[in-house]
This record gives structure tokens, C-alpha cells and sequence, in this order.
């Protein structure tokens, strides 16, 4: 009985060793990039296909006239842009003809400057005495102090002699 179920099987294996061809790698290649191929929504999400649903002899001129459009409106806001000087005048640009580059310093070095003119003026200032001797100042302010506390004991004076 083995005998006869063995003869009514058919051997199908090949006689030689099958090898894949070029061309039957190359259909499964291609066959594996379909399967993982973006599907048209996610096409056009990506700017890739056009979405649009003109035509499509009409779609290049939709494009067209949509660039068209985009460009007129660019040259709008340019033609409506200040100009530097106003943008400098409005301190949103820097007054300087430097170097983008180098504005960061040249802006740290004029207020180091400004800080150095600052502080000489107060080392070279006059005292307090002789702007008084010359009729700038009417009483010393360093004297100040003092008229505080002669203030301060009116104050008390007027409190204690109202009450």
C-alpha cells in the first residue's frame, strides 16, 4: 500500500538547483517598494502631487497663475517696506555701516566708552565748596545731612506742641 501512494504522488522539485534570475530579484525589489508606497493623501500633505481637482491640462496653469499671485503680493509688501533710513530713525536698525558681524562689538566697545567719559567727568568734577564760592550752588549739599535732622526735629516740635 506504500507503494502504491508513493507512485500516485508527483515529485515536483526541479532537477536542478533553482537560482534566482535579475529579473526575479528585480520583480521582488519592485514588488516590496509598492507594498511600502506613500499613499496619495500623504503625497499631496508633502507637496508632491498636486492638490488640486482642475483638469490636468488646466493644472500647470493653475500653478502658474498661483506663483503669479504669490509674486505680486511679494512685490507689494516691498513696495510698502521703509527704507534704512527711516528703520534707523525708528531705532529698529543700528546707526552703524559695520559689519553684521562685528555690530555686537562695536556696540559693547561705545558703551565701554561711554562708561570711561562718565566716569572721568566725576573724577574731574568740582566739589561741592567751590561751586558755592561761584554762586552755582546756594548751600552745600553735603550739608544736607544736617538739614535733615533740623527738619525732622521741627516736625517732632510741631507734633508735640499741636497735640
Amino acid at each position: 500500500m506504500a507503494d502504491i501512494e508513493s507512485k500516485n504522488e508527483i515529485d515536483t522539485s526541479p532537477i536542478s538547483p533553482v537560482r534566482p534570475t535579475a529579473t526575479h530579484v528585480r520583480q521582488n525589489s519592485l514588488e516590496k517598494h509598492l507594498q511600502h508606497r506613500p499613499d496619495p493623501q500623504d503625497l499631496k500633505n508633502r507637496h508632491i502631487l498636486l492638490d488640486t481637482n482642475a483638469a490636468p491640462a488646466l493644472q500647470a496653469a493653475a500653478q502658474e497663475l498661483e506663483r503669479q499671485r504669490a509674486t505680486d503680493s511679494l512685490k507689494k509688501g516691498l513696495e510698502k517696506r521703509p527704507n534704512r533710513e527711516e528703520l534707523v530713525e525708528r531705532n529698529i536698525l543700528p546707526d552703524s555701516t559695520a559689519a553684521p558681524g562685528i555690530q555686537g562689538q562695536q556696540k559693547e566697545l561705545e558703551k565701554h566708552m561711554r562708561a570711561d567719559s562718565l566716569n572721568e567727568k566725576i573724577a574731574n568734577r568740582p566739589r561741592p565748596e567751590d561751586l558755592v564760592k561761584e554762586g552755582v550752588l546756594h548751600e552745600d549739599p553735603t550739608a544736607a545731612d544736617a538739614l535733615y535732622e533740623e527738619r525732622i526735629e521741627e516736625e517732632y516740635a510741631k507734633r508735640e506742641g499741636g497735640a
